[in-house]
């Protein structure tokens, strides 16, 4: 080694007894955290720089998320559901339907759990009339349109009750694009459901009358899957059952099991409809002042 020089400067070398202090008081923290040099979580805390003492509640903070909506306040949240007290209703969510729609039948359709993407597309319509020896054509108003709306929401599943929903929405979208073909009933016949799509208040998507002309879901690689046959619940019963010797199936509490993923996108394509009745009650006075919003059940865009 290079010998040093009687003029080298010297290391700092901090005051022992602070340092001795400092030691102490970590410590001290420690053993009164009732845990070791080891424990992840004072390591974070010490990291983030929080003074000592703030520690000791760190493992006595406990939150509950719930979700809430005051009873004097409008759901806002972007649905797709059929009308209820109506024969369409009744056919999905009636009292001879099966367990596979009935995590719907509160709403009598699918709310999205997460607020979704929604393109919104108006169109006004104009045949261009072309006149000899002129630099600009002249317009002629057609008509106005409606455009098809897309809306594209992901769905997470955390538990066997969100695996239901889950697969309770991909049935019910599946049922909603397809004709009543077969069948001895009185809807034998009868094209795809028109549905209700509200969301957002009341000046934005009041009982907009839509159908559903295209949908897809993504089923990700790389995600874990969760049953829809496994809970708490059902296990506690399971426990009952075989201390009484009996033979216990989930099968009767829900659906047969059936895989949902934790995280996929649903994408819908709606084609807001109106009837001739409800063309006919249109007034566009009333729809610029905003009173056609939801009027007698059928919300104009």
């Amino acid at each position: 080694m290079w010998p040093l020089s009687k003029n080298a400067p010297k290391t700092y070398t901090p005051n022992k007894g602070q340092k001795k202090s400092t030691v102490s008081k970590a410590i001290q923290t420690l053993k009164d955290a009732g845990g070791s040099i080891f424990n992840r979580t004072l390591g974070r805390l010490f990291g983030a720089g929080l003074e000592p003492g703030a520690e000791k509640d760190a493992g006595r903070l406990n939150a509950k998320a719930l979700w809430r909506v005051k009873q004097d306040q409008k759901d806002w949240r972007v649905k797709l559901t059929l009308r209820k007290n109506e024969d369409m209703y009744t056919f999905f969510f009636g009292k001879n339907s099966s367990n596979l729609l009935k995590p719907l039948s509160q709403d009598g359709g699918v709310t999205f759990p997460l607020t979704p993407t929604v393109m919104i597309q108006h169109n006004a319509n104009y045949n261009p009339l072309s006149t000899t020896h002129a630099n600009y054509p002249f317009y002629a108003y057609q008509n106005s349109e409606p455009a098809a709306l897309s809306i594209v929401g992901e769905f997470p599943v955390q538990n066997n009750h969100d695996a239901l929903y889950w697969v309770s929405t991909l049935h019910f979208l599946r049922a909603c694009t397809k004709m009543f073909f077969g069948g001895d009933d009185a809807t034998r016949g009868n094209p795809p459901p028109i549905m209700t799509l509200n969301g957002y208040g009341n000046h934005v998507f009041n009982n907009v009358p839509v159908i559903l002309t295209n949908f897809t879901c993504e089923l990700r690689d790389g995600i874990d899957y969760i049953s829809t046959a496994t809970n708490s619940l059902t296990n506690m019963k399971i426990g009952l059952a075989e201390k009484k010797g009996i033979e216990y199936t989930a099968a009767s509490e829900s659906i047969p099991e059936t895989w949902a993923p934790t995280l996929s996108t649903f994408t819908l394509q709606l084609q807001p409809v109106y009837s001739r009745e409800s063309v006919k009650k249109f007034n566009m006075k009333d729809f610029v002042q905003g009173n056609l919003d939801g009027t007698d059940g059928v919300g104009y865009i």
